[in-house]
């Protein structure tokens, strides 16, 4: 088994594909959470350009927002429903019919409120209102204590690392679907699969050593970025004081990518030993990447990223400091594992069925 894992591990390395591949996958990566590394301290309200609108849906601190308290959310909120019943187009309520619906409107959450709206006025643009308010531009103060806020909780990189998880993740699927259909191309070859059955090697060492050098090409990648982001990270927030440790982007990957490498290579074992060919595969990992990096609404109908059962991607859509894993995301990272021996052992079945 250890001679096969070193002869994959071999071969790769001396393809040209693997190391544009591992180029192509850093600079896609790269180009995605760059914009994070501007994240500093703001010493002057010169150096704190933002020309963009005073509330957004969603704006990061690099980019002078920062959350909107739930209390001055509210507040921002019902004076645009004011003005705009007052002076919108289609409204223009008289004073004292504004007022009324005000005072309603305070003893309301935001939804009853939305759906007041909607059945007595038609209106379903409030909701878009309290929507587009949840960041607002901050002054250079408010962002640094909000910066000592959230780096008094965790170190720079625990943050950094989960957007470096987020996009590394989708990027090395792609590039595994890639990569990982030579795995098994040559031996499914009608001379070579038959030559293979006749050798003295077990059907266990001879599909583990396979799927082990394919999941350790996958990880010799990470490995390549993990140095490479730790070390982006060390230059470009130098004098900042940030934090950045080697072990936050370490645990990311081992946590929310490594499992979802195992199990693209497992897909390949399996369909390779199937059809005796691994490139139907290829098409498969690509639906199986859109269904995992499809969106849902939760139970409250909002839409948004949650995971799905036996995804092959983790997300992580919030802002730099806002990020969290979807709810189901360690559950379902320990599944995939599972599942993944679950198809290591159908595929020694198979190879050991098809011996001569």
């Amino acid at each position: 088994m250890t001679a096969i894992i070193k002869r994959e591990i071999k071969n790769y390395l001396k393809r040209p594909l693997f190391w544009i591949g591992v180029a192509a996958v850093i600079l896609g990566v790269f180009q995605n959470v760059s914009p994070y590394l501007e994240t500093c301290y703001i010493s002057s309200a010169e150096n704190l350009k933002n020309d963009g609108p005073e509330t957004v849906h969603k704006g990061d601190v690099y980019e002078g927002y920062i959350p909107t308290e739930e209390t001055e959310r509210r507040a921002l909120w019902e004076k645009q429903v004011e003005d705009a019943l007052r002076n919108g187009e289609g409204f223009g309520l008289p004073d004292s019919e504004v007022e009324a619906v005000m005072a309603k409107l305070q003893k309301m959450d935001v939804d009853e409120a939305c759906l007041y709206l909607e059945n007595e006025y038609h209106w379903f643009g409030a909701e878009y209102f309290w929507e587009d308010s949840a960041y607002r531009k901050g002054t250079p103060e408010e962002i640094n204590a909000y910066l000592d806020r959230r780096l008094g909780e965790h170190p720079f990189s625990w943050y950094f690392a989960r957007k470096f998880a987020d996009f590394a993740g989708l990027f090395m699927g792609f590039a595994a679907t890639v990569l990982l259909a030579a795995l098994f191309f040559q031996d499914m070859k009608k001379n070579t699969y038959e030559l293979l059955h006749t050798k003295p090697v077990s059907a266990c060492k001879y599909v583990t050593g396979k799927v082990s050098g394919g999941f350790l090409v996958c990880v010799i990648i990470l490995g390549i970025l993990n140095l490479v982001f730790w070390a982006a990270a060390l230059i470009c927030t130098r004098g900042n004081g940030f934090e950045i440790r080697l072990r936050d982007f370490l645990a990311a990957t081992c946590l929310y990518i490594l499992p979802n490498m195992l199990m693209i290579v497992c897909v390949y074992a399996l369909i390779a030993l199937i059809f005796k060919n691994p490139l139907p595969a290829a098409p498969l990992l690509v639906l199986y990447m859109l269904y995992s990096n499809m969106g849902s609404r939760n139970a409250q109908g909002v839409y948004g990223y949650y995971g799905r059962p036996l995804a092959i991607m983790v997300r992580f859509p919030g802002m730099l400091f806002d990020t969290a894993p979807p709810s189901m995301a360690r559950v379902n990272q320990c599944c995939l594992v599972a599942v993944s021996f679950g198809i290591i052992l159908i595929c020694v079945q198979l190879w050991r069925r098809r011996r001569i």
